[in-house]
């Protein structure tokens, strides 16, 4: 009899030319990703070569039972990790029947954004930093954690080695190598300061690919701990107390700010994040307030400051864009949980095109 090993890594390329595409989308919540597959006569490498799709919306929290249903237009492909060969992963986005987007399809407002004259010919860089929580599936509790008790302070588990300081490695690094093959520009990883608490980076990607990637690497994030049978959390402070919370920073730069003279464009970008701080903060994602305490290395929620090296600061500048006169600078403010679309053509536009 063959394994369910055997079946789940057929080689379909060796018999037929048909392929598989998972179809991947934002739920009602703005955090839980959906999917579902469906098979094309053969490969597709462009986006606007699939057809578009429908789901039910009253399923998703998404539209109302009596008209259910929402129609999902491929964005973005991605190689797909987990049935290999020719299949893909298709980011997609959630419109109504007559093509008007949904309210909780961010990707739509945020795509306006970044095709505006003026900020595509800025070349907006990102580089988002996810940090995330592994949890023991049937107590929600972190991976490595004494059921209901509590490790030993931090200190030495950020970034760490060893059985009784890094938990869920292997987790971690096949994420890494699935989200290689995909094609995702994921650029590191690492363990964080909270034991059962990772990092992994995307970027640099330019304007609408960062949040593509983001909810690529988050979906593949998602089916990996499904495998593991560990629950995956991006709560902004899954443990209260003297643990650090969960966030999403956001390394940004346009191409003025890394030309000569790129320094003084930096600083009147920051200038203009700390006067909309309270608009900003309002879409950085939900319980950031748990996070933002001004005691684990990130400024009070209702305090904006900017610093050089300064990790206690709303936004940071890194020492080497101080000493070149130019680079990029990272905003410390948005939570695990943002929505990538939102927080990256918010920080573009207004620091591209909005004139205080």
């Amino acid at each position: 009899m063959s394994l369910l090993s055997d079946l789940i890594n057929l080689n379909l390329s060796d018999t037929t030319d048909k392929i598989i595409a998972e179809y991947i989308w934002i739920g009602g919540s703005g955090m839980d990703i959906r999917s579902k597959a469906r098979t094309l006569p053969g490969p597709v490498s462009d986006p606007s070569k699939l057809p578009k799709w429908n789901y039910d919306g009253s399923s998703t929290g998404q539209a109302p039972g009596e008209d259910s249903e929402v129609i999902l237009y491929p964005q973005a492909i991605f190689r797909d990790p987990f049935r290999r060969g020719n299949n893909i992963l298709v980011i997609c986005d959630a419109y109504t029947p007559a093509g008007e987007p949904i309210p909780t399809n961010k990707r739509h407002a945020a795509a306006k954004i970044f095709s505006q004259p003026d900020v595509a010919a800025e070349e907006t860089w990102y580089g988002i930093e996810q940090e995330y929580t592994l949890l023991q599936k049937d107590v929600k509790w972190p991976l490595g954690w004494p059921v209901g008790g509590f490790p030993g302070p931090q200190g030495p588990y950020y970034c760490s080695a060893g059985a009784d300081k890094a938990f869920g490695r292997d987790i971690v690094d096949a994420h890494y190598k699935a989200c290689l093959y995909a094609g995702i520009n994921i650029s590191g990883i690492n363990g964080e300061v909270m034991p059962g608490q990772w990092e992994f980076q995307v970027g640099p990607s330019v304007g609408i690919s960062a949040g593509d990637e983001l909810w690529a690497a988050r979906y593949i994030l998602e089916r990996i701990t499904e495998i593991a049978g560990v629950v995956l959390s991006f709560d902004p402070k899954p443990i209260q107390g003297d643990w650090n919370g969960a966030g999403a920073h956001t390394n940004y730069s346009t191409k003025s700010m890394r030309n000569e003279g790129g320094y003084e464009v930096i600083k009147k970008a920051i200038e203009k994040l700390g006067l909309r701080h309270k608009e900003h903060i309002a879409a950085y994602g939900e319980g950031n307030e748990r996070r933002l305490t001004g005691r684990h290395e990130t400024a009070d929620i209702n305090t904006f400051l900017w610093g050089v090296a300064n990790r206690g600061a709303s936004i940071r500048v890194g020492r080497d864009t101080e000493k070149a006169g130019k680079g990029y600078f990272e905003d410390r403010r948005p939570a695990s949980n943002m929505d990538p679309y939102v927080v990256t053509s918010m920080v573009a536009e207004t620091t591209i095109l909005w004139k205080p």
